[in-house]
């Protein structure tokens, strides 16, 4: 399937739609992420769950158009309160599942808190505060890129690598950065949440989805695995699992109210 492109607020959008039911699924990449890099996790779940899957790219990354600005430390909040919702009137989607991983999980949080309607938010690795550790990781991973060897990998997937990945690194090492922090928003979120966690990631603790189960006003289920940062392609197939029933219990009909004796 060939990703297609839609025009919102201005902005040129690369985006790939599998056919099913409805609610849709709409995938959040990561913060290096894109259509590409989910490496085929939208299509898998559509199968797994009949339901119409859609991923797009944000703007700066895949074959996305370049963003306006740069982005500033509130382009979580942004992405959330306002592109998100347009995109989804754009693409005629309404309460859907937001499948969100690592900043893409952020981002579902902070649209779910937003109180957008939502059937329900399956976030991977999301963060929601800044740590530490994964900060040392990310000056790591813009060491790799400085020396080379990441941007030639990100630039298969990227039309202007250097855009996607400044805008990513220049928001998490920004000083100002280091006091993000969501979990005050998180109790405002009413919607049933899936939250999966990599017990060895490095960008982030089991702490963020424990404060998303901690806070969260609606139902949230936890699954710890033994994996990294990218549970959808380290554990594939436990992360698929987890996804699918979640969605097959947000999607089940209700049963009739039982008969008085």
């Amino acid at each position: 399937m060939v990703p297609a492109t839609i025009e919102v607020g201005g902005g040129r959008y690369e985006y790939e739609d599998v056919p099913g039911a409805e609610p849709a699924l709409v995938l959040l990449h990561e913060g290096l992420g894109s259509v590409g890099l989910w490496r085929g996790f939208h299509r898998d779940l559509a199968a797994a769950t009949g339901r119409r899957t859609v991923a797009f790219s944000r703007l700066g990354h895949g074959r996305s158009g370049p963003p306006a600005a740069p982005r500033g430390t509130d382009f979580m909040h942004v992405e959330a309160r306002e592109v998100l919702p347009a995109v989804l009137a754009a693409l005629g989607i309404a309460s859907p599942i937001l499948v969100g991983h690592s900043d893409g999980g952020s981002i579902a949080l902070l649209a779910a808190a937003s109180q957008l309607p939502l059937t329900g938010v399956a976030v991977l690795a999301p963060h929601v505060f800044v740590e530490d550790g994964g900060l040392a990781s990310i000056a790591t991973t813009r060491a790799a890129f400085d020396d080379g060897a990441l941007r030639t990998r990100m630039a298969r997937h990227h039309d202007d690598p250097d855009v996607m990945f400044g805008n990513w690194v220049g928001v998490w090492l920004d000083p100002r950065f280091r006091s993000w922090d969501i979990t005050g928003e998180l109790p405002r979120i009413t919607c049933p949440v899936l939250a999966v966690q990599g017990t060895a990631d490095v960008y982030g603790t089991v702490a963020h989805v424990e404060a998303v189960r901690d806070l969260a006003a609606g139902p949230v289920e936890l699954l710890l695995l033994d994996c990294g940062h990218s549970p959808h392609l380290e554990r594939r197939d436990d992360t698929l699992a987890a996804v699918a029933a979640f969605v097959a219990g947000l999607t089940a009909p209700s049963s009739p109210p039982s008969a008085p004796a």
